[in-house]
């Protein structure tokens, strides 16, 4: 492995993988330091999971309001949250991979 680079970037959060992908596919000799999971903060702990929370939360919602759509539901609308968690998580895990 070389030890010499055009780029190194430290990082792997939107900007920082968008900007190695870049920079290699413009020949550059690229490096990526990454301390944790690939993706950075917002794709692993912070946008994606709390976006994929919200949208549980809106779908619930919605589901509170069939009534004004002539819609009938039987039984209450409840939260698990154990499998609102994971689904939030599993969101985020799947982008994980794309990066």
């Amino acid at each position: 492995m070389s030890s010499q680079y055009d780029v190194i970037v430290i990082g792997t959060g939107p900007g920082g993988y968008e900007t190695a992908i870049r920079s290699s596919q413009l020949g550059f000799r690229t490096a990526v330091v990454e301390k944790n999971k690939l993706g950075g903060v917002c794709l692993n702990i912070g946008c994606i999971p709390t976006k994929a929370l919200l949208k549980s939360a809106e779908v619930m919602e919605h589901a509170n309001h069939f009534s004004d759509y002539g819609l009938v539901l039987t039984g209450n609308v409840r939260p698990d949250f154990e499998s609102v968690i994971t689904r939030s998580r599993g969101v985020a895990d799947k982008m994980n991979k794309g990066v």
